[in-house]
């Protein structure tokens, strides 16, 4: 079984990377996706998007990061995966999932279902330009408007010289809207000789066992339900192993968010540090009822040291 923390655009970034692995039971990270138009990226970005590149393509708990792309031109995408292996990038994985309408208009992400044979051109021009050792992979969702596709997408990706696909089982046109269609991810993993992987509306640990009953996929990648739950990995871990744990509690959690927040203050200018942490909280709360009371307390507040100052009691008041 392998576990893969999923990349969310705006969201997890390497210092979440950094607590979700810390905290255990992840495998695997995939960065946002880093746009790729008509020429090769410098350095710098690949720097900005994934810090882990100066840790030899790990977060300081070992977990290793892949860098994942979304464009639509097959040889810039090629030149600049071998750049990002250049720079220690551990594996490259292929972005056609993506349903944000802005990349869609410009061709990247979710769009790109549509055309199979662009797909197949994508993948096997970044197989051919980097070296054999390094993994290419992809994610895709189950179509753009229809399913109609699926098949030959996945196909698409397996004939290319993909090693594994991460299948998020909905159509651009779903969204995010439940439910997520597992067994259409059964379909496509009967089909494929290379590895499976599921993906969407894992929240759980029940989620989980539903998910891998009904896909036949070992391994699936999570995002919302890490960021909703975040030893959610852990403890699906521990469960396969069979030593079942109970998660973790609010009062475990809040010096975790209280750190976070310090971070992001210090690395953020201060109208954005209080953004970030109340949009971990909107996903919190689903697991937390204390993170919406934290949320309403710092709803109106733009000030950082001000909500530092209204959780550090918190966390001192756990303390004691």
């Amino acid at each position: 079984m392998t576990l893969i923390l999923a990349p969310m655009e705006g969201l997890v970034d390497a210092q979440i990377r950094e607590i979700l692995t810390s905290i255990g039971g992840v495998d695997r990270c995939v960065t946002e996706f880093i746009r790729v138009n008509d020429q090769v990226l410098p350095p710098k970005i690949f720097y900005r998007f994934a810090p882990e590149l100066h840790n030899n393509g790990c977060t300081t708990s070992g977990t290793p990061v892949t860098i994942q792309l979304l464009g639509s031109n097959p040889s810039v995408l090629a030149e600049t995966a071998l750049l990002a292996v250049k720079l220690g990038a551990p594996a490259i994985d292929l972005n056609f999932g993506c349903p944000s309408k802005t990349v869609n208009r410009n061709k990247g992400g979710s769009v790109l279902l549509k055309e199979p044979e662009l797909i197949h051109s994508i993948i096997k021009a970044v197989r051919e330009g980097v070296p054999a050792h390094i993994p290419v992979t992809a994610k895709m969702r189950l179509g753009y408007e229809d399913k109609s596709l699926a098949l030959d997408n996945a196909y698409a990706i397996q004939d290319a010289g993909a090693s594994e696909v991460c299948v998020h089982a909905r159509t651009k046109a779903e969204g995010y809207k439940p439910p997520a269609h597992w067994e259409w991810i059964a379909r496509i993993r009967e089909a494929l000789k290379i590895n499976v992987v599921a993906n969407g509306d894992i929240c759980s640990l029940e989620d989980y066992q539903r998910c891998r009953s009904i896909s036949g996929c070992d391994d699936v990648m999570i995002g919302r339900g890490l960021m909703a739950f975040p030893d959610l990995a852990l403890v699906i871990a521990n469960h396969q192993a069979g030593n079942p744990q109970n998660p973790m509690v609010w009062e475990e959690l809040l010096p975790v968010i209280q750190n976070f927040f310090y971070e992001t203050s210090k690395q953020l200018p201060p109208k954005h540090g209080p953004g970030r942490l109340k949009q971990w909280l909107k996903f919190l709360k689903n697991q937390y009822p204390e993170a919406q009371t934290l949320f309403d307390a710092i709803r109106g507040i733009k000030d950082p040291q001000a909500i530092a100052d209204i959780i550090a009691p918190m966390v001192l008041k756990k303390a004691s």
